[in-house]
């Protein structure tokens, strides 16, 4: 036997609407969503006259960079510092040099010698070599030895490899230099360097 279905008396639903008139709805009703208007239609481009290349637009060099990229602050290594120094040398006298194709007319060699023993060594040399009129002599310093704790920070090879080109640019011996130069691979290479003269007078 079917029940029939219940119907909710007016007196309920006066109590119904009595209890929920305060409460707070759960999920409030979500309003309804404006209507989007048209996008406008892009304006047309204006046609160039028969005959006339297209305008360029308006531009600026750099404009659009995002800026100079972060430079590192490690100073450059001997070899580029030499080979950026200003030339006061006959510049193809200068490119046979660098080539290895003049020969150097006198040498010394600073192997074994240390810092005390090597500087008044140089000196003498380069003094010498000056008054007998010589232009071209060759300094060898050899590359030195790689340390035994090569760590994060790098350091430079060889005492007598850094020191010789700072002694050849302070008094006495600048005066009589006109350039320095890493020597030719045939001549000792990045471990020796050319000393060019200036004239004797």
């Amino acid at each position: 036997m079917k029940r029939r279905p219940r119907h909710v008396s007016q007196e309920e639903k006066a109590l119904w609407r009595e209890v929920t008139k305060h409460d707070t709805p759960l999920h409030p009703p979500r309003p309804a969503p404006a209507a989007a208007e048209p996008a406008a239609a892009p304006k047309p481009a204006p046609k160039p006259a028969k005959g006339k290349p297209d305008p360029l637009p308006a531009f600026r060099i750099g404009s659009k960079a995002r800026g100079v990229a972060p430079q590192d602050d490690l100073q450059p290594t001997l070899s580029r510092r030499l080979a950026q120094a200003p030339l006061a040398m006959d510049q193809k006298a200068y490119a046979r040099l660098r080539r290895g194709k003049l020969e150097p007319e006198r040498r010394i060699d600073l192997h074994g010698m240390t810092l005390s023993q090597a500087h008044p060594a140089l000196t003498q040399f380069i003094l010498s070599s000056q008054a007998r009129g010589l232009r071209l002599v060759l300094v060898i310093t050899g590359k030195g030895k790689p340390g035994e704790d090569e760590g994060p920070i790098p350091r430079p090879r060889g005492v007598l490899k850094h020191h010789v080109p700072q002694w050849l640019r302070v008094a006495p011996l600048s005066a009589l230099i006109l350039q320095v130069t890493e020597a030719h691979a045939k001549h000792g290479g990045s471990g020796a360097y050319y000393v060019y003269l200036k004239r004797h007078r």
